[in-house]
């Protein structure tokens, strides 16, 4: 082979190799070293990506976000119809739709929480000798409502320290008149007196630290907490500020083993349909409560079918003749209305009004009563088989705690680093 030959095979080979360095750098490969990027972000939640097509590119494959719904209701008191029609039958509509897909196809996984929440409950006066009592009462009413172990997960709220722990971290960092902000606080307070406790003025944050500990995308909330829900939101963006930037929060997280990213995800709120807010049945515009000291205001659960049908003989009306929604004059006729259709899912306020709407109070209170009775029937029932089974009982509650307790005890470990807390390695 003479000179120049050689130098062309030289060149070729130089050719060939530049080439294949080239497209390690390639726009594809970019794309792909973004998108693996991409799917470790704490707002993926531990998304994984999978390929329907092996030789499409990497970048439009199809992936999996995992999704968390957080929410929980006080064990004060019996829980009514309007906790019910309001939050836990949505409950089990959510973890009947855990998987959905976006626009761009990807599956979207739904994982559900649903605590009984009773640190919560002690920033009331409370009577020690029922607490235990309402917390198991409030569980067994989940589970009899519809929602499902295998679904969803339940747990009692103190069953997990990590909520008490993170509170205290939190505190420390919330500025007092942010909570001073907070309506419920100032209404609640008023009628407590000077008596009025700490807790009460705290609990935003540890609904706040409920909220933060599970990652969760999306608390079904009322319009009634969406102040306390931007206050989550609020604390969330003041520790990163704190904690979370700059190469001094990568050296601990570096030397902890744990990834240098924000230590929460900011939740967002979805607001319950508007269609189940129910009503006192004495006054049609305020809330059916727990805390309401007179019984019959509201439609307990576990109400017997003749205590039911007496309350609602007895709830307020006016003198109009026939039924109507929307009035503003005539709030309870809406009520009233909305719980019969509540009670009846499926049927439409036209179908609804076909049938009752030229009724007098006197026709219509003993349908609305049937109507009620033969809803609470079965959850009552299976309510009553739950009860009777401790062991199952205190089972489905562990599972919960445990599963909750493995997701909190990860963030508040994240938070700890991120303040500078000395923590054991795992």
């Amino acid at each position: 082979m003479n000179s120049s030959s050689f130098l062309s095979l030289r060149f070729i080979l130089m050719i060939v190799a530049f080439l294949r360095k080239s497209t390690a750098f390639s726009p594809l490969a970019v794309r792909t070293h973004r998108g693996l990027i991409a799917r470790q972000s704490p707002f993926l939640l531990h998304s994984t990506a999978t390929s329907a097509d092996s030789s499409a590119p990497a970048d439009s494959a199809p992936k999996t976000r995992i999704k968390r719904v957080l929410s929980g209701v006080q064990p004060t008191g019996s829980l009514h119809l309007g906790n019910y029609l309001g939050a836990i039958r949505q409950w089990v509509e959510f973890q009947d739709n855990a998987e959905t897909q976006d626009e761009e196809g990807n599956l979207i996984r739904t994982e559900n929480f649903f605590c009984v929440v009773d640190l919560h409950a002690i920033t009331m006066p409370h009577d020690p000798t029922e607490l235990t009592e309402s917390t198991l009462s409030s569980a067994a009413l989940y589970l009899a409502a519809g929602i499902d172990p295998s679904k969803s997960r339940v747990f009692v709220q103190s069953h997990v320290t990590a909520h008490a722990e993170l509170t205290w971290l939190l505190n420390c960092i919330t500025p007092m008149n942010w909570l001073e902000r907070m309506i419920q606080f100032k209404e609640k307070a008023r009628k407590q007196g000077e008596s009025v406790g700490v807790g009460l003025f705290d609990y935003p944050v540890l609904m706040a630290a409920d909220i933060l500990l599970y990652q969760a995308d999306q608390i079904p909330v009322g319009e009634d907490q969406r102040q306390h829900l931007e206050l989550a939101r609020d604390i969330s963006r003041r520790f990163h500020d704190l904690f979370c930037k700059g190469n001094k929060y990568k050296k601990l997280c570096k030397a902890a083993g744990v990834p240098s990213r924000p230590v929460f995800v900011e939740p967002n709120a979805m607001i319950v349909k508007s269609g189940a807010r129910i009503m006192s049945l004495s006054d049609g515009n305020s809330k059916m409560s727990k805390s309401d000291p007179n019984d019959a205001s509201r439609i307990n659960i576990l109400d017997p079918p003749d205590v039911i049908r007496e309350k609602i003989k007895k709830c307020k009306t006016d003198a109009q003749v026939g039924l109507e929604w929307d009035n503003p004059d005539r709030p309870e006729a809406t009520n009233l209305l909305t719980i019969f259709q509540a009670v009846q899912p499926g049927r439409t306020r036209e179908d609804i009004l076909n049938e009752v709407g030229d009724m007098t109070w006197g026709q219509f209170k003993p349908v609305l009563a049937d109507a009620i009775v033969n809803h609470l029937e079965p959850i009552q029932e299976r309510y009553k088989a739950i009860r009777e089974d401790d062991e199952y009982l205190w089972q489905v509650l562990k599972d919960g705690a445990d599963a909750a307790d493995e997701i909190a005890s990860r963030t508040l470990k994240h938070a700890k680093i991120a303040m500078g807390f000395a923590v054991p390695p795992s």
